[in-house]
């Protein structure tokens, strides 16, 4: 039997030997903690805390702010200093809770949890949602309310996204190997709530030290399996993961849930069983901060709001002026203006590039190669899409099934006219969506 995998992708460079070696090590920030009202989907979370409050670790500090929302935890102990603009690792300026941390890292006594077993449904999901727990691979979306479905029953697959395919970062492969048992763990607990689900943990085969792992860690829970998916980006984005491990396809009107699925990173499902098992909310994660300018890559956990500055002086700085800084992959991120800006539930990792590709490429005109269209895991035609959005063509954008792109970036990746397609496409498409959302 073959590798599970999609149709089109690409192999670019993975990078990934940079800091997979490197074992998680903890770093405990030096100056005031930064934490955004707005680290996911949905509405900003709500103060809860004024200036001049003294706070402990583990104390909510925001609200959830509506139904798709979620509520924000001090990751350290010491007083609130207001609530302030402050850039957010995509350039924008949002509110924050800025504390100034005492360095005693004083913390709230958590309450007694019960056994899985005794746990009720309702009381599962609360667990998750008063913990603050989110999409933590990028997406940001509430977990409470994706795990919230309205034909629970209906599910059969609860898919633990471990491909981890973007270059360079190797955060979920570290937590695969060093928090097995806790990420198995959170499969159980999704699994507690789903009665006709079976688990699926899809590992890319160039991660074969974690396969064997998790397959040790799952050979006594009949609900649970390891699924080797073939290496290929974009295999980790969750339609292509669907498609690779169930053979259903999902499109951009459909939810995973439509096709019977939910899918959760291996971060996401890490913090699952530190709130259920634990009973302590979601303060910190495991960022990669790598790239050739790097002095020493490697994975570091953070506590959220940790100014992400310190995090590239753990990796010992860069050693050479970047050129470009990412938050995130160089296929997905963002580009970075500044490091002055806080880890949050979302930041997988930081990169620093001596060069910057991007810059140097020089677009030409299309050459109809077809390159595009052969990779492309969506099945759409992204040389005219792309055409399509320059011209602000938003009917026939739509109409050609633009709404289906999930910006992979792949077309930009193999385009010789090093044409910035996936840009093109991603502005047509948000403002697409938002117009969709307004009739």
């Amino acid at each position: 039997m073959g590798l599970l995998t999609f149709k089109g992708g690409i192999h670019p460079n993975d990078g990934k030997s940079l800091a997979k070696d490197q074992a998680i090590a903890e770093v405990l920030p030096k100056g005031d903690l930064v934490y955004p009202l707005s680290q996911h989907i949905g509405a900003p979370a709500s103060p809860v805390v004024q200036k001049g409050d003294h706070v402990l670790k583990g104390q909510k500090i925001a609200e959830a702010g509506g139904f798709v929302s979620a509520p924000v935890y001090a990751s350290v102990s010491g007083t609130v200093k207001g609530l302030e603009k402050h850039f957010n690792p995509t350039g924008s300026k949002v509110d924050c809770i800025v504390i100034e941390n005492d360095g005693e890292y004083a913390e709230v006594e958590y309450p007694e949890v019960k056994p899985l077993n005794e746990l009720t449904k309702e009381e599962v999901i609360k667990m998750i949602g008063d913990a603050g727990i989110v999409g933590m691979g990028g997406a940001g979306f509430p977990t409470r309310v994706k795990l919230s479905p309205k034909e629970p029953d209906k599910i059969e697959y609860i898919i633990a996204n471990c491909a981890e395919c973007e270059p360079y970062i190797t955060a979920d492969y570290r937590r695969m190997l060093e928090n097995t048992e806790e990420l198995v763990s959170g499969m159980r607990v999704i699994l507690s709530l789903f009665e006709n689900a079976k688990g699926i943990f899809g590992v890319e085969d160039n991660k074969k030290d974690c396969i064997e792992k998790l397959k040790e860690a799952v050979k006594d829970e009949p609900r649970m399996e390891v699924n080797v998916l073939q290496t290929k980006y974009p295999q980790g984005a969750e339609r292509q993961l669907i498609y690779a491990v169930t053979k259903r396809a999902i499109n951009s009107a459909m939810l995973p849930a439509d096709a019977g699925c939910i899918v959760d990173n291996v971060e996401t499902l890490v913090s699952i069983h530190r709130a259920v098992v634990e009973g302590k909310p979601l303060m910190e994660r495991v960022v990669t901060v790598s790239g050739n300018a790097v002095a020493k890559p490697g994975n570091f956990k953070a506590l959220l709001g940790t100014n992400q500055q310190e995090l590239v002086e753990a990796a010992g700085g860069f050693k050479t002026e970047p050129k470009k800084v990412i938050s995130g992959g160089p296929m997905m991120g963002f580009a970075m203006m500044t490091l002055d800006t806080p880890v949050t539930k979302t930041s997988s990792s930081i990169l620093g590039f001596t060069e910057d590709e991007v810059e140097k490429a020089k677009p030409g005109p299309c050459i109809n190669c077809g390159r595009c269209v052969e990779i492309c895991p969506s099945r759409i035609i992204p040389s005219r899409l792309a055409d399509y959005a320059e011209r602000h063509d938003e009917e026939t954008f739509t109409a050609q099934n633009g709404l289906e792109c999930v910006e992979c970036g792949s077309c930009s990746y193999v385009c010789p006219a090093k044409r910035p397609l996936k840009q093109s496409i991603g502005s047509m498409r948000k403002i697409a969506l938002a117009n969709r959302k307004k009739k």
